[in-house]
């Protein structure tokens, strides 16, 4: 079977480079199997930038000539799959017993904080929200959701607030009412999030391989579907990382594809892919 012919040749020595900086950049492991993945994703960039081909690609990367195309290359490479509600279980545990919890233990401060880390285009730092403010409303309670990512570009689509008709299509009808407005005219097909919600998230720019300038601590943190990407080591040093920055009542959420097995033994399971930290 005669292969399709491609635009750009990638070498394998090419290809291995481009895993190595992924890896140093993003801490994402590339399978030997994603060489297409590889060219589909970045063959845009060298075809944007006018360029030869991967070789001088890589000499553009390398030689820094351009800081803006590291930032280009990195939301390029990592993967945002999201939805409203996805597993929607636990949003059922957040509001059922996570926070009736807090709320007992923060009562005098009436603060709640919690982290989205890796909140992609936002649909999992909105869905917390509103199930916060359908919980404790506005008024009374001071919640706060930090949303971070690596990609700067899905960034930027959550705070527009911005979405297609078809990424709301498993809301209930109330709660769609009550937080979405539906576009018209030349915004027909879309809607938007209620500004109100996007005021208690702050959607910033952070990688979880690198320092992180954060201080605060949260009660809740959301991890899902992120460090499947890494290797153990990397998850080892993030889960460590989420146990310091947690309270010590604080529960973490992760995917329903990922383990703390054999990661770390901060945390104690709940079921469901629920843990909160252990008393140290």
């Amino acid at each position: 079977m005669s292969q399709i012919k491609r635009e750009f040749e990638l070498r394998d020595q090419e290809f291995q480079y481009i895993r190595d900086l992924v890896m140093t950049q993003t801490g994402i492991v590339v399978s030997e199997n994603k060489q297409e993945l590889i060219y589909s994703r970045l063959s845009k960039r060298v075809r944007a930038l006018n360029l030869g081909g991967f070789g001088d690609y890589i000499d553009l990367l390398e030689e820094g000539r351009n800081k803006d195309e590291m930032v280009a290359f990195v939301n390029a490479i990592t993967t945002n799959l999201t939805a409203f509600f996805r597993e929607g279980h636990h949003f059922d545990y957040l509001r059922d017993h996570a926070l009736p919890k807090i709320m007992e233990r923060n009562r005098q401060s009436r603060k709640i904080r919690i982290w989205s880390a890796g909140c992609s285009t936002g649909e999992e730092a909105y869905s917390i929200a509103m199930v916060l403010a359908e919980k404790l409303g506005f008024d009374t309670w001071d919640w706060r959701i930090l949303a971070t990512d690596i990609d700067t570009d899905v960034l930027s689509s959550a705070n527009s607030r911005v979405y297609s008709s078809d990424r709301v299509t498993g809301i209930d009808s109330q709660r769609l009412q009550r937080w979405f407005k539906k576009g018209s005219g030349r915004n027909q097909g879309l809607v938007q999030v209620a500004k109100e919600l996007n005021d208690r998230i702050s959607f910033k720019q952070l990688n979880l391989i690198k320092p992180w300038p954060i201080k605060n601590e949260f009660d809740i943190i959301f991890c899902r579907n992120v460090v499947i990407y890494f290797d153990v080591a990397t998850q080892k040093r993030i889960f460590d990382g989420y146990a310091r920055h947690l309270a010590g009542h604080g529960n973490l959420f992760i995917g329903h594809s990922e383990s703390l097995h054999k990661v770390t033994d901060r945390f104690e399971s709940l079921g469901h892919t629920v843990y909160k930290k252990r008393a140290s």
